[in-house]
């Protein structure tokens, strides 16, 4: 099983040396695109206006125009534990003992704006740019990292794909039609029956299932056998029909 996580914008500082290595990453063959979009990002923040107005920052934020235009010498840390915020708070991969951090290391994707999708313990640095900026002298990131990402997918080739993404981050690279695969929807049911999308517990009930898948290390290669695991787990899991899963938080 593969599982898929969108990023977050807030990020934990620091890390040790070595630097980021492009050579190091997870999916090899998108090397091309992390170092046009890099490029583009390391020579934007040369201008820390231009920057400030592209990346949208307030007057509290402009030290992270300085961050990204250190990106390429920078400390770096596993990006499992570079994220922080609501999903990666209750994920909480740091207290996780060695045996579940492989697990995420082997099964989770992180897919970043600059790196493309990243392996759970690839090293990284800190950095700002969500996916929805748009860099100056290049294409929009959709066009730039969505038919390379949806290709290095298919290469890897995994049994069964669990993209817990968010819409924005499944715009820069689909998840190959002709792999097994759900997205994710977290929702809660109403005294009234009804089910309704979540927002904020949406994160949480995504960290908390990666934690739990990462602790339990299911042998899970289809969707039918990830219910059932969820089922056995005390989570409540269905089909919801066009590829996609319900989870009910």
């Amino acid at each position: 099983m593969l599982v898929l996580l969108p990023p977050s914008e807030t990020k934990r500082p620091g890390g040790t040396r070595p630097p980021l290595s492009l050579d190091a990453l997870s999916l090899p063959e998108l090397t091309p695109s992390r170092e046009t979009v890099i490029t583009a990002l390391v020579a934007l923040s040369g201008d820390e206006d231009a920057a400030a107005r592209v990346l949208k920052l307030g007057p509290t934020q402009r030290g992270e125009v300085a961050v990204n235009a250190a990106l390429r010498e920078a400390p770096a840390m596993p990006a499992i534990d570079r994220y922080t915020g609501v999903l990666y708070d209750a994920l909480d991969a740091a207290s996780l003992p060695a045996t579940a951090r492989r697990w995420l290391g082997a099964h989770v994707l992180i897919h970043s704006a600059p790196f493309g999708p990243v392996g759970a313990l690839d090293r990284i640095p800190a950095y700002r740019l969500g996916a929805s900026a748009s860099l100056p002298g290049m294409p929009p990131l959709r066009r730039v990292w969505a038919d390379a990402v949806t290709a290095a997918f298919a290469t890897r080739a995994p049994a069964f794909v669990l993209d817990l993404r968010s819409e924005a981050y499944v715009a820069l690279g689909a998840v190959p039609a002709d792999l097994s695969s759900r997205y994710v929807r977290v929702v809660s049911e109403g005294e009234d029956g009804a089910v309704r999308a979540l927002n904020h517990f949406n994160k949480h009930a995504k960290g908390a299932l990666v934690r739990r898948l990462a602790e339990e290390r299911p042998r899970t290669g289809s969707a039918a056998g990830f219910v059932r695991w969820a089922d056995a787990a005390g989570l409540r899991v269905r089909e919801s029909g066009a590829g996609e899963l319900e989870l009910f938080a």
